[in-house]
């Protein structure tokens, strides 16, 4: 071994020859040892410097090292990473090659994990990184179209080669306003061509992706800024300028802000917009960002998602390049396998929003795994304009969130079938909640089986996923290849909380230890929080979710879920519900009605939707807004309600599940409103706070006292 000591006191290796078996130990005080490799069994992880070809370690390439073909995989401990004594050093590695990691998880941005590769067969594949996953592509099509967006009413594209330039510039020009590696870029904003730049580009600079929901408030937009610790704040208009520069004081971290869309209204130093943003790439050499991707690895971290924080602050999700990469290719090959279309050909519609998993998997990924090309749609898409660009694009795939079908059902899809039947699209994927029956058989009878997916950000997206050849009405599908899953601490009907094994489980919560350690166990089990169980043909279906669980004062498990389902199923003029009863004598029920929502501001309108005016009709009442229902009591109307409710307490499997109360409220919920989160999933426990008074009605009992 040969070493330099240089000026700032570090010791240097310049060069290392270690024998076969053995591999070198770097302590914190850089004092060198070698130590010999432990060997190999079934059961194993990646314990070196991964499959490089260059450097004189011996490393064994990731379909070298065992994990049995069906089973998970058992760390050697569970230990928190900043216990870990040392750290393999390799040398000359390539992008591709895994850093030495000996833990499943960590809560530290910039520290490796070791992977959950399995030696043959599904999950044995060669982890990569993120830019050699979008380079293969480039190699393959580089002239082929992989962006799409229109503007002032003209199409405009990227070619794969342009594509990947681009966010080689992009890269660039956050180096030069000061990305630091393991920092963020924060992106909020519509979908665009300069939101996929900006968050790829961010990869190859060598930090974190952020997405941050475009609904989110000036005081949600600083939390996840300053725990993410971002450098540059990408913005898409001076909307969300604004919010940004509302709480600026209180992002130390922060450097510069970049604006994509429109003219930059409040000119300062630290703002630029896209165009000079972009210009910046010219000020730094190829070289720099060649060395910045050198700090890159499959078992590194690459993205954050941020929770969308129903029950408290979001947490930063840590994805690592291999979740991704690996993620993709494999909801591709099943996909592909499904809707059988030669690579190049995929088109799909960009839409939902991008700071979400699912969209960044199906959109981003997804599409650069098909060789395909991406359009964006309008900024308005759910104003109207999504119709339109569905029929002129003719996508392959639509994915859409459960309010999103249901919207599709009444509003959209049926006129766009109507006028050419999509008869492009393969596959129709509904996530983020559950859907209602009643909506899938819509879309059925019209011979459109819509394929449920279920996952979440903890686990890259996709767990488990219906297809059109393969699915049941209500079901979430079955595993995909590669991902395993255990039902615990099951009940006598079989339902048991979810729990995921794979090398789609992700690295840990950013600079949360604690939550780490509840959410992943000692065999590197994703603990979901979701009730399920599974049928005979291997089927999964959601059931509940442990935390929503209601123990009455008589002791009984209640799941909500099914309840709350089964009465919107019962009664088409319900929005939303929510089942209350922790620690009461009996059941209640907290009620929504469908009402037209504001387009520009998402709140919920007093007036009825077409759907709910027509279910009104067909009981007896000509009632056009919530406030004739409630003021009046519209006896029509809250009597179909009560029948409906009685309807499903005939299905309870014990009188401690029926509903014995209930409550229409003059308001639906809304994101804006407070009472559903970002991905339109129910607040509960801020529901039950701002109804308090409405629930101790119900229960004939005082309001309780809230801070």
């Amino acid at each position: 071994m040969s070493a330099a000591v240089m000026e700032d006191g570090n010791v240097h290796i310049t060069s290392i020859k270690i024998k076969k078996d053995e591999h070198l130990i770097i302590q914190n005080n850089n004092s060198v040892g070698v130590k010999h490799a432990a060997p190999v069994s079934n059961g194993a992880h990646i314990n070196n410097g991964g499959s490089g070809t260059s450097g004189s370690t011996e490393a064994k390439s990731s379909s070298d090292i065992a994990a049995g073909d069906d089973s998970h995989v058992k760390p050697t401990s569970a230990s928190s990473s900043a216990s870990k004594p040392a750290t393999e050093v390799p040398t000359n590695r390539g992008i591709d090659d895994l850093l030495p990691a000996t833990e499943l998880w960590t809560t530290k941005g910039d520290e490796p994990v070791k992977l959950r590769v399995a030696e043959m067969g599904l999950g044995s594949e060669k982890p990569i990184t993120v830019p050699t996953l979008i380079q293969s592509t480039v190699k393959r099509l580089p002239n082929s179209k992989a962006l799409a967006v229109k503007r002032n009413g003209k199409w405009l594209f990227w070619s794969y080669q342009e594509y990947y330039q681009d966010v080689r510039r992009a890269a660039k020009a956050f180096i030069k306003l000061g990305l630091e590696p393991h920092k963020a870029v924060g992106i909020i904003g519509f979908n665009s061509p300069e939101w996929l730049l900006s968050d790829l580009g961010c990869i190859f600079a060598g930090g974190f992706a952020t997405g941050i929901y475009t609904t989110n408030s000036p005081e949600a937009c600083q939390f996840v800024a300053a725990s993410c610790q971002a450098n540059v704040i990408v913005v898409e208009n001076n909307q969300q300028l604004e919010k940004i520069l509302q709480v600026k004081d209180q992002l130390p971290d922060l450097k510069a802000i970049v604006q994509y869309m429109g003219d930059v209204a409040n000119r300062q130093p630290f703002i630029y917009s896209w165009s000079e943003f972009m210009a910046l790439a010219d000020q730094v050499e190829d070289s720099a960002l060649e060395e910045r991707m050198k700090l890159l690895a499959p078992n590194k971290c690459c993205t954050l998602i941020y929770t969308s924080g129903t029950t408290g602050n979001p947490k930063g999700v840590m994805l690592s390049h291999d979740n991704i990469t690996w993620t993709a290719h494999t909801v591709y090959s099943k996909t592909n396998a499904a809707i059988r279309l030669h690579f190049g050909e995929f088109r799909q519609v960009s839409y939902l929003p991008l700071s979400h998993i699912a969209a960044q998997m199906l959109d981003m990924y997804g599409t650069i795994c098909f060789g395909g090309t991406l359009f964006f749609a309008q900024p308005d898409a759910l104003k109207g304009t999504l119709g339109d660009t569905l029929k002129e694009v003719q996508p392959h795939v639509i994915e859409a969130k459960p309010f999103g079908w249901t919207l599709a059902n009444k509003l959209v899809f049926r006129k766009v079938r109507a006028g050419t039947g999509l008869v492009q699209c393969r596959f129709m994927l509904s996530g983020a909640a559950p859907i209602t029956k009643e909506t899938l058989e819509f879309f059925l009878s019209l011979d459109v089986p819509i394929c449920e997916v279920y996952g979440m950000s903890e686990c890259t997206g996709p767990h488990t996923l219906g297809y059109p050849d393969s699915f049941r009405v209500t079901s979430v599908g079955r595993e995909l290849p590669g991902m395993t899953t255990k039902l615990v601490d099951k009940d006598e009907d079989g339902n048991g909380e979810i729990v995921m094994f794979g090398r789609h489980v992700f690295m840990g919560y950013l600079n949360e230890e604690e939550k780490t350690r509840e959410t992943l166990d000692s065999e590197g089990g994703l603990h979901s929080g979701d009730i399920g169980k599974k049928d005979k043909d291997g089927f999964y279906y959601i059931t509940g979710r442990i935390k929503e669980l209601i123990i009455t004062a008589g002791g009984e498990n209640v799941a909500p879920v099914p309840i709350e389902e089964a009465l919107k199923e019962e009664l088409p003029v319900v929005s939303q519900c929510m089942l209350i009863g922790d620690k009461k004598k009996f059941l209640a029920i907290l009620i929504t009605l469908r009402t037209e929502v504001d387009p520009d501001t998402l709140e919920p309108r007093n007036t009825l939707t077409p759907a709910a005016l027509d279910w009104c009709q067909s009981v007896g009442s000509s009632a056009k807004t919530v406030s004739e229902i409630l003021e009046p009591g519209d006896k029509a109307v809250l009597g179909a309600i009560q029948a409906g409710i009685d309807r499903v307490n005939k299905r309870a499997e014990s009188r401690a599940k029926n509903i014995q109360k209930w409550s229409v409220l003059p308001k639906d919920f809304s994101i804006p409103g407070g009472e559903l989160g970002p991905t339109m999933k129910m607040r509960r426990p801020i529901i039950t706070k701002m109804y308090t008074k409405t629930i101790a009605a119900l229960y004939d009992e005082a309001p309780a006292q809230t801070s």
